[in-house]
């Protein structure tokens, strides 16, 4: 029996983020990703509802239990072996993190014909880097009500990281990764896209901030409150390691207001995402439509 091979699949490490999961899926299943493998790290939520919830919404998503700490690069290496033969791409993604191109601002609705097109690529390109926004609180004191999207309209200027979409026939089979950097085959090369971007909605409200370093027992910084790798740039900068929030925390890491996802994402999903699926038109082949004004 032969079994469809999807175009674009995407993997992530979790721990305790079921509330942000369903408006993280939708939109990346609306933009194209066809599957979701998350490695869930000892997750304490409702995460298994959650999944349950998106997979009688016609999502192709799943688990597998890693919970072993400071394992992050391992458990990336396995969904790539392990998905060979399921994905042709992959996305290595975080919950609090979303592709978006400025180009897809023109379209009234999502297309999966979107990333279909990020990956259309020389087959001598095994990886593709995506640089990374960093989003701060914008004002906000708690979870924004209205979802990460439409909540957190204000980042640094430059883009500091990078994040990753790799062509898995490429990875070697040595399964070297730096979390975001894999050792590809001989014959295959990297490839830098300036659009799109990933938005990195990393400086949340204090009281998301501060339990998101509580759940990074996954990578190399177990708890932020350690005093280790205190230079990483998953730290805030002048932080610390003391669980006290700082004086103006809300309004830190604001250099440039950008409502662009906001707008986006109310045209498509409504007002107040909530984790609702997208606004959509579906073909005879049950996917979803193409927009005709997208390009």
């Amino acid at each position: 029996m032969t079994h469809k091979r999807n175009l674009i699949c995407a993997c992530t490490m979790v721990r305790n983020i079921a509330k942000f999961l369903p408006e993280w899926v939708h939109y990346h299943s609306a933009v194209g990703v066809e599957q979701f493998f998350l490695y869930d790290n000892g997750s304490e939520d409702d995460l298994a509802e959650q999944v349950a919830s998106l997979k009688s919404a016609g999502i192709e998503i799943s688990t597998v239990a890693w919970p072993w700490t400071k394992t992050q690069e391992a458990g990336l290496s396995h969904c790539a072996v392990v998905h060979q033969r399921s994905c042709q791409w992959m996305a290595f993604i975080d919950v609090d993190e979303f592709i978006f191109s400025p180009k897809w601002n023109l379209s009234e609705k999502p297309s999966r014909s979107m990333l279909e097109a990020v990956v259309s690529v020389d087959p001598h390109i095994g990886q593709i880097y995506l640089p990374c926004h960093d989003f701060g609180p914008s004002g906000q004191t708690t979870h924004p009500p209205e979802g990460v999207l439409q909540g957190y309209t204000c980042r640094l200027d430059k883009a500091l990281r990078h994040k990753s979409m790799v062509r898995l026939d490429a990875v070697d089979d040595s399964l070297v990764n730096v979390v975001h950097h894999f050792t590809l085959k001989s014959g295959f090369s990297y490839m830098w896209k300036l659009v799109p971007f990933v938005n990195h909605y990393k400086y949340q409200a204090w009281t998301e901030f501060k339990s998101k370093f509580k759940r990074r027992v996954s990578a190399y910084v177990a708890d932020w409150l350690d005093p280790v790798n205190l230079d990483s740039k998953d730290r805030a900068p002048g932080l610390g390691v003391d669980p006290v929030e700082p004086a103006g925390w809300a309004d830190r890491f604001c250099e440039v207001t950008d409502n662009t996802m906001q707008e986006v994402s109310r045209r498509w999903f409504g007002t107040g995402f909530r984790g609702r699926g997208p606004k959509v038109e579906l073909n005879s082949d049950g996917d979803i439509a193409p927009s005709p004004s997208l390009t």
